[in-house]
C-alpha cells in the first residue's frame, strides 16, 4: 500500500492517490469521493457487497467500516476527502456509484479538476458542487438492525466513558450474545473494536486541535498513556507524538 503526498485545493478538503494491492479492512474517519482510476475490487460494507470498476465513485463517511474482498490488480485511487463540519448528513450516504450512474457526475467533475489542475473559483463551486452532492445521496438505507443502530448510538455518545457489554446490551434491547453476533455482521467488527477506533479518531482530533498527548487518555475514555500509545500506534502507525511531530511539518 502506498499513499502520494496530500494536496490541499480548499479549507479543509485535500486530496491524495492511492495505491494498494493487498485486501484492505479499515474505519473512515472523514467524509471522502474515492474514483477508482485502476484495478477491480469486491469489497463489503454495513452488510453489503459491492463491485467497483474503473470510473466507480466510492462515497465515504466518518465510522464506516470497509473490508476488501478479493481484488484484480493492484488498485489505484484518486481520493477527496472533506472535514466532518463541511458535510450535512441526515443519513448514511450512498456508498457506491456505478461509472455511469448520472449521481456521479458532480464528484467525476472535481476528480477531472483536481487532475487538471484547476485553481480558483471553478475548483471552488465545483468542490461545493460536491458537498451539496453528499447531502443529496445522504438517505441511502442500511440493513442495520435497531438494537446495532443504538448500540453504535451510545458508543458514539460515551466514547470518553467506561462502556460495559451488559449495558450496551440494555440500551441497545439485546441480549449480549446475540448483539455481539449481530454487531460484527453487519458493522463488520465487533463493539470493542469499533469503540477503539471512535477513541483514537477523536484523539487524532484533539491532537490536531492542539491537546498534548498526555492529556488525551482520559478524554477519549482509555485508562492511561500507555494504553493509548498502544492502540495509536497499532492504528495509525505511529505514537501521538510522532503524529504531531509529523503533522506540524
Amino acid at each position: 500500500m502506498s499513499a502520494f503526498a496530500s494536496v490541499a485545493i480548499a479549507p479543509g478538503v485535500g486530496s491524495k492517490r492511492w495505491a494498494v494491492s493487498h485486501l484492505y479492512t479499515g474505519m473512515k474517519e472523514t467524509y471522502a469521493s474515492v474514483r477508482l482510476e485502476q484495478g477491480s475490487v469486491e469489497w463489503w460494507s454495513a452488510g453489503k457487497t459491492y463491485r467497483s470498476d474503473p470510473g466507480a465513485i466510492l462515497l465515504k463517511q466518518p465510522g464506516d467500516v470497509h473490508r476488501d474482498l478479493a481484488r484484480t490488480g493492484t488498485g489505484i485511487f484518486q481520493i477527496i476527502v472533506f472535514a466532518p463540519h463541511l458535510v450535512e448528513i441526515a443519513d448514511h450516504v450512498q456508498p457506491h456509484l456505478d461509472a455511469g450512474d448520472p449521481r456521479g457526475a458532480v464528484f467525476h467533475r472535481l476528480h477531472d479538476a483536481v487532475d487538471a489542475g484547476v485553481e480558483g473559483l471553478a475548483l471552488e463551486v465545483m468542490t461545493t458542487e460536491a458537498i451539496v452532492a453528499f447531502s443529496s445521496l445522504g438517505n441511502a438505507t442500511l440493513d442495520l438492525t435497531r438494537p446495532v443502530r443504538r448500540a453504535i448510538e451510545m458508543l458514539r455518545a460515551q466514547l470518553s466513558e467506561v462502556i460495559k457489554l451488559d449495558d450496551l446490551a440494555a440500551h441497545a434491547g439485546l441480549d449480549k450474545f446475540h448483539l455481539c453476533r449481530a454487531f460484527r455482521t453487519q458493522i463488520g467488527i465487533p463493539p470493542h473494536a469499533y469503540l477503539t477506533r471512535l477513541r483514537i479518531m477523536r484523539a487524532k482530533e484533539l491532537l490536531s486541535a492542539g491537546v498534548r498527548p498526555s492529556e488525551i487518555a482520559p478524554q477519549v475514555g482509555l485508562y492511561d498513556q500507555s494504553q493509548l500509545n498502544r492502540h495509536f500506534r497499532r492504528l495509525v502507525g505511529t505514537t501521538p507524538g510522532q503524529y504531531v511531530g509529523s503533522s506540524a511539518c
